[in-house]
């Protein structure tokens, strides 16, 4: 795997990671936008895993706020990371994105303009006809003021609803648990992107639209969704599906919303099948 340092446009910085570079020759490269409260280290496995089946580099990038690359801007807007891919892709030669969650609502807006040929999103976190909603972020927002980071952490766990189990528990049981694991490094990961993560949940919800819009995007879209993920991805996935003609719309059984990360056999046979094609 090749680090590098590229900047962007505004005089920002972005940590790019590339696995399988050295194929760079054999074709479009594919870039994965990530999802809110992770960084790139965990889509290691499904870069080398696709990498390897594809044949092609596969590149992934901390998202402002993440590793060493550059703050988000305290005006953060989707736009952001929108031109940041768009760095990414010019830098990497790349015409193939796919996204996960947050990082599929960034694709699916980026798609609409940037030069994409290939578009694939897992569980995309976008905003069709207000699917998406965050009335939890006030009480986030109390629990920051008074300093509580763990009830913090366990309100906005619960509101994004993409944990699992984890996030179906009481608040009370867990703040507790957040409490227990704050010095892990799974906690410590979590509270440093607990800012930027409400940044971007409020990010799309400021850019919600109806899913007409949505028939600039590539002919060739593959959307996924988990069989086990939260409901309210297949709410915007099915209507983007049906203003977007040409798209594909997949459930993958046995699936949640974080087995993008865990990389499974069947999710790379299916986007090795689409970007293959």
């Amino acid at each position: 795997m090749n680090r590098e340092n590229i900047r962007t446009p505004d005089g920002g910085t972005i940590e790019l990671f590339s696995t399988g570079a050295e194929l760079a020759s054999a074709g479009s490269g594919v870039v994965v936008v990530a999802a809110s409260m992770v960084t790139a280290a965990d889509y290691t496995r499904l870069a080398q895993k696709l990498s390897a089946s594809l044949g092609r580099p596969v590149h992934t990038f901390n998202r402002r706020g993440r590793g060493s690359s550059s703050p988000q801007p305290e005006d953060y807007t989707l736009n952001v990371d929108i031109k940041d891919l768009a760095a990414v892709m010019k830098h990497t030669a790349s015409t193939d994105v796919f996204g996960h969650s947050f990082g599929g609502a960034v694709a699916l807006h980026a798609a609409r303009t940037l030069p994409v040929e290939r578009l694939a999103v897992y569980d995309p976190a976008v905003s069709v006809n207000h699917s998406v909603t965050a009335d939890w972020t006030t009480e986030y927002e109390k629990a920051t003021a008074a300093g509580d980071d763990d009830r913090a952490l366990a309100v906005l766990l619960r509101g994004l609803e993409t944990g699992s189990a984890l996030s179906r528990m009481p608040l009370s049981m867990l703040t507790l648990a957040n409490k227990l694991a704050a010095g892990t490094p799974l906690g410590k990961q979590m509270r440093e992107l607990m800012k930027t993560g409400v940044r971007e949940i409020k990010a799309i919800i400021a850019a919600d639209m109806p899913a007409e819009p949505f028939l600039e995007l590539p002919l060739e879209t593959l959307i996924i969704v988990g069989e086990k993920s939260p409901a309210y991805f297949g709410v915007a996935c099915a209507q983007i599906h049906e203003v977007l003609s040409g798209s594909s719309y997949t459930i993958l059984p046995g699936m949640g919303h974080d087995g993008v990360n865990k990389a499974p056999d069947k999710l790379i046979s299916a986007l090795s099948e689409f970007f293959a094609s």
